[in-house]
């Protein structure tokens, strides 16, 4: 695996330094699916568990969607990989799902959320509202709350990796 992810300088100002951060961590989650082939990537954790690196690439894609679509912007985007009848459809793989697909979803995805968040200042209030509790946010709360969710999931993605092939990294 390489390993070139860079982080935001140290003196950045608070935009600079949050837009930074979620890129390493999305830039961390495309490092640790690196080199491996579609089984590999659709290898689960561990049984029962149904977490694997492709998996959670789909789930960052609809995590994504989610707050700089739908929470966001009030975008009317429905979800990608998962349903009301299969909430955790984006885990739920089969041998016709492959990395492609899922990378090129998680990067469109990661485009749109580029593009929508330099509408927004850190204090701008969303348009849409969290679908579960109805609440609105500003953008800070939103970049926070995705360098969290990055880094937890690449704290998974790094177990599931090094259990595929020994392969361990920061």
């Amino acid at each position: 695996m390489t390993n070139e992810r860079g982080m935001p300088a140290p003196t950045a100002d608070e935009r600079t330094m949050l837009e930074g951060w979620l890129d390493f961590h999305r830039r961390t989650l495309a490092w640790k699916c690196e080199g491996l082939n579609d089984e590999q990537l659709r290898s689960t954790a561990v049984e029962p568990s149904t977490l694997s690196l492709m998996g959670l690439v789909r789930h960052m894609a609809d995590v994504e969607r989610s707050w700089f679509r739908r929470v966001l912007t009030g975008e009317d985007a429905g979800p990608i990989y998962w349903s009301d009848g299969d909430i955790d459809g984006e885990f739920h793989l089969t041998a016709a799902d492959t990395w492609q697909e899922a990378y090129a979803t998680w990067q469109a995805e990661i485009e749109t959320a580029r593009r929508n968040a330099a509408r927004f200042g850190l204090d701008d209030i969303t348009e849409g509202k969290q679908r579960r509790t109805g609440e609105r946010f500003n953008l800070r709360w939103l970049y926070t709350h995705m360098i969290e969710e990055y880094a937890r999931h690449n704290g998974h993605a790094d177990l599931i990796r090094e259990r595929i092939d020994g392969a361990t990294g920061d």
